[in-house]
């Protein structure tokens, strides 16, 4: 019984650390699909000023990588050109990282703030996935981050299959680099960019898929949570899965 209740004080202290203070247990709405774009500020995440973004400009920047094949393949892909996002992007962001990660984080594609600085995950979203990592014993010192779309789309829309065609082998030659144990596909659109197919998120969070034969769990983005703290729970049990197919491989 000593055990039982320890780990029930565990799981609302991680909960709590994570998501913040309000709690929701409505089973019948945490996993739906996100239909508001209304966003909510949670009251434990702080939001950071935006920073002066820089004319549209060519030149791009990598925080440092533990690789020199890493930079290497930076330095020869930066320029890329080979859709209509070279024309409007302010950064090509490439990834950020631990070149030797056990797990891979890949998103859809940047925002805003990643567009402006460069590195994947900077603004809230990438805020709330640090206290995410911290719950399962990990940082982003020693995961890597990336998206399958190094160009932000206008308007934050979601990746256009030629977009995908020209972008993703970027992706699939830095996993290769890097050769993590396990994929994270962040968010509905993510998993399923990679997968080829178009289902919920709900049935993609069920399965443990494969993607360039390493195991793909596809989860909640990270901005989603913070537009519908009632996934909180869903998304803790996702990140519990994580942590055990690791210690599994």
């Amino acid at each position: 019984m000593k055990d039982i209740v320890q780990e029930i004080e565990d799981y609302f202290k991680n909960i709590k650390a994570v998501y913040g203070p309000r709690l929701f247990l409505d089973h019948a709405l945490q996993d739906a699909e996100v239909t508001s774009t209304e966003p909510v500020t949670p009251t434990s995440v702080k939001t950071q000023p935006r920073p002066v973004a820089s004319k549209k400009s060519f030149k791009s920047h990598v925080p440092p990588q533990t690789s020199p094949e890493l930079e290497a393949y930076f330095q020869e892909i930066k320029e890329c050109t080979a859709c209509a996002l070279s024309a409007t992007r302010t950064h090509f962001v490439f990834g950020h990282g631990n070149a030797k990660a056990d797990i891979l984080f890949i998103g859809e594609a940047p925002g805003q703030d990643e567009d402006e600085q460069g590195i994947p995950f900077v603004g809230r979203a990438g805020q709330l996935l640090d206290k995410m990592l911290r719950a399962i014993g990990l940082s982003k010192d020693e995961v890597y981050i990336a998206n399958v779309l190094k160009c932000r789309p206008p308007q934050n829309r979601d990746p256009l299959p030629d977009e995908v065609l020209k972008c993703e082998p970027y992706l699939q030659h830095q996993i290769e680099l890097i050769n993590p144990k396990i994929l994270v596909a962040l968010g509905r659109v993510a998993g399923n960019t990679l997968l080829r197919q178009e289902s919920a998120l709900t049935t993609l969070r069920n399965q443990v898929f494969t993607y360039k034969e390493r195991p793909l769990i596809v989860t909640y983005h990270p901005a989603a949570l913070l537009r519908n703290p009632r996934w909180k729970i869903s998304s803790w049990q996702d990140l519990k899965k994580i942590k055990k197919l690791l210690s599994e491989l």
